[in-house]
């Protein structure tokens, strides 16, 4: 973490200066007439896109939630490993792995063969494969993940915090104007419950939910089907005799269906997933009048000849599992895309629904608005066309449409009656089995996005076999040079809207420096084109070098003057730009992600994690021109 750059400041370095004239929050205080960007809704991906644009004190954001204040308990409970990374990027990655259970391993229980009514033990699998991730597969109460995008918030610049007690109602474009042309009308939910506000704003982007009104008011339309299958959740403290509860558990009983049993931050919580009732094709689940009694019975039912005595029920609900998506995540009608870019856009439960129990709700919503906040503020900061943003819609909805498919496979092989799925038959429960070839979905590692203006061509993907082209960077261990500091390389990278380039050295040392002073002071060179006059030669592309060799065989003064660059006020020099293999046996970086030690390479990133492109040290020219496809340059 790196802070004092621009003159020495006590007290939490998370803190930012506050911009002046920036809103008061409370309950007295006025809503603003306009703003630039209007999210509704406090869920997952509402929050996780504010506390990424409060990074941006130029840009104006507002974010309301109809319910009059935070989430306490209940709901999402699953952070899978992308998901951690990305909390690592927002910088409290740390605090999460502290705070939470970690899943290490996901037990299977079946019906036992010579009591078939009683379930046994049948089998075990590593919840995360070695090497996919340098983070964990947690579990925390989702009100905490929501508290800690509320922390980054409030210390932001604008000292952003939600608009309680509002919801949004109607959503309208006036295509005839650039300035604030959309106009939202917000309902009071609270003390003045029914009076009407009206804001506009330049973007509008609804997170509120599966009823979503912004959604509606675009055309949108969920579709889809439901499995007419009734399921109950319940967060308890509880004693039982059944042994694995401090494990993720899959249990299938011969007759009485399908727990899953998920333990909680804490060491005492415990969630469970409760198959309860079949329903009628024509039948909703409110009908049956379910409640956490009907859960507990049917549980001990389930996991005969274990008991399970609740002490204390935290949070309950009951739902029936539906697959639906919508057609569309912006505004904009596939036949207007030519003429026109978005100015609403949809995110999280809003555009995708799905059953919650292969934790994927909480995870694909956040990374929707991962996705979009850093073009949002490359377009509201200049530096890109509004056409950008045609992207969001276009990545989005390929990863949703995956999510729902696999979901519905999933959640049926879940609630299927022994013998009755394709995956029966063999010696390994049909659960474990679709289990483990899901891994890579549930831990949120197989998006993998297409070619296009912001994901290169695979020509040159052999340079680094282990970064691939349109998935997430996949971090390894490094030292910094500079201090001989152990690290994950991904670490680097926070959530402040940057493009990264990895530079990692091959046999030839001048290649690197060849690369250093073409990025430096060559005209068509990104980072003299398109970084602005006043910022840091690393405000919007940050270059980093990763070699061979160990630190102590590195002549670290005789590095390229770009890679310890003079920043801020006082032109501060920065030692954090140059790294090496690892060499306390941590691992090689340049094995584990099959770098070509020959040649090296380029690896770029984009803001949200993703690698955009491969190139040789030497492919400059490509590189200018994969920047040039998207970027604009600033007036000088």
């Amino acid at each position: 973490m790196q802070y004092y750059l621009n003159g020495f400041r006590g007290g939490d370095p998370d803190l930012d200066d506050a911009v002046p004239g920036r809103r008061e929050y409370g309950g007295f205080a006025p809503l603003p007439d306009k703003v630039d960007v209007l999210i509704a809704g406090c869920g997952p991906a509402g929050l996780c896109l504010a506390a990424q644009l409060s990074r941006f004190p130029e840009i104006d954001v507002m974010i309301v939630e109809r319910k009059p204040g935070p989430m306490e308990k209940g709901q999402a409970d699953g952070v899978n490993t992308r998901t951690m990374e990305m909390f690592q990027a927002f910088g409290f990655g740390e605090k999460v792995k502290r705070e939470s259970y970690w899943v290490n391993q996901t037990t299977f229980w079946t019906p036992d063969p010579q009591n078939t009514g009683h379930i046994r033990r049948a089998g075990r699998v590593q919840d995360v494969a070695d090497d996919s991730s340098e983070m964990p597969h947690t579990l925390i109460n989702q009100a905490r993940i929501h508290e800690l995008f509320l922390d980054v918030m409030r210390k932001s610049p604008r000292r952003l915090e939600p608009d309680y007690g509002w919801s949004v109602v109607d959503v309208t474009v006036d295509e005839t104007t650039e300035d604030h042309p959309v106009t939202v009308t917000l309902e009071n939910t609270g003390v003045n419950a029914g009076a009407t506000r009206i804001v506009r704003a330049n973007y509008v982007v609804g997170c509120d939910g599966a009823r979503s009104n912004v959604r509606k008011a675009i055309g949108g339309t969920l579709h889809g089907d439901a499995a007419h299958q009734a399921w109950g959740v319940m967060d308890i403290l509880a004693n039982t005799d059944f042994p694995d509860i401090r494990q993720k558990c899959v249990v299938a009983s011969a007759t009485e269906g399908n727990v899953l049993i998920l333990p909680r931050e804490g060491g005492y919580l415990f969630r469970m997933y409760v198959e309860l009732d079949k329903l009628n094709p024509d039948e909703r689940v409110s009908s049956r009048n379910l409640t956490s009694e009907h859960m507990i019975a049917a549980a001990n039912r389930i996991m005969r000849p274990y008991t399970i005595d609740v002490k204390e029920v935290v949070w309950w609900s009951v739902y029936e599992i539906g697959h639906r998506m919508t057609d569309r995540f912006d505004d904009v009608p596939e036949d207007r895309k030519a003429h026109r870019t978005p100015r609403v856009f949809t995110a999280g439960d809003a555009c995708h629904t799905h059953s919650p129990k292969a934790g994927q709700g909480m995870n694909v919503s956040m990374q929707d608005t991962f996705n979009l906040g850093w073009k949002l503020a490359h377009v509201f900061q200049g530096r890109a066309d509004a056409r950008l943003l045609h992207s969001y819609s276009a990545e989005r909805w390929l990863e949703a449409k995956r999510l729902v498919d696999t979901d519905h496979k999933w959640a049926r092989i879940m609630s299927a009656p022994p013998g009755a799925s394709e995956l029966d038959g063999s010696d390994m429960p049909r659960v474990q089995k679709q289990f483990i070839e899901n891994l890579e979905f549930t831990g949120g590692l197989a998006v993998h996005y297409m070619p296009s203006a912001l994901i290169g061509a695979d020509t040159h993907q052999a340079l680094a076999q282990g970064q691939v082209i349109g998935r997430r960077f996949h971090s390894a261990p490094v030292v910094r040079v500079a201090d001989a500091m152990q690290m994950q390389l991904g670490h680097v990278a926070e959530a402040d809207g940057r493009w990264r380039i990895y530079a990692f050295a091959g046999e030839d040392p001048s290649a690197i420096h060849r690369l250093a002073e073409w990025l430096g002071s060559d005209a068509a060179s990104p980072l003299v084109r398109y970084t602005r006059s006043d910022e840091d030669i690393d405000g919007l592309i940050d270059l980093r070098a990763v070699f061979q060799q160990t630190f102590d065989q590195l002549a670290y003064e005789e590095m390229p003057a770009l890679l310890k660059p003079a920043k801020g006020r006082y032109g501060l020099q920065d030692h954090e730009k140059v790294f090496c293999v690892d060499h306390k046996g941590a691992g090689d970086i340049f094995d584990m992600r099959g770098i070509d030690r020959a040649q090296g390479c380029m690896v770029v990133v984009r803001p949200d994690q993703y690698v955009a492109h491969v190139l040789p040290l030497a492919g400059v020219a490509e590189l200018a021109a994969f920047f040039d496809g998207f970027l604009r340059a600033p007036a000088r």
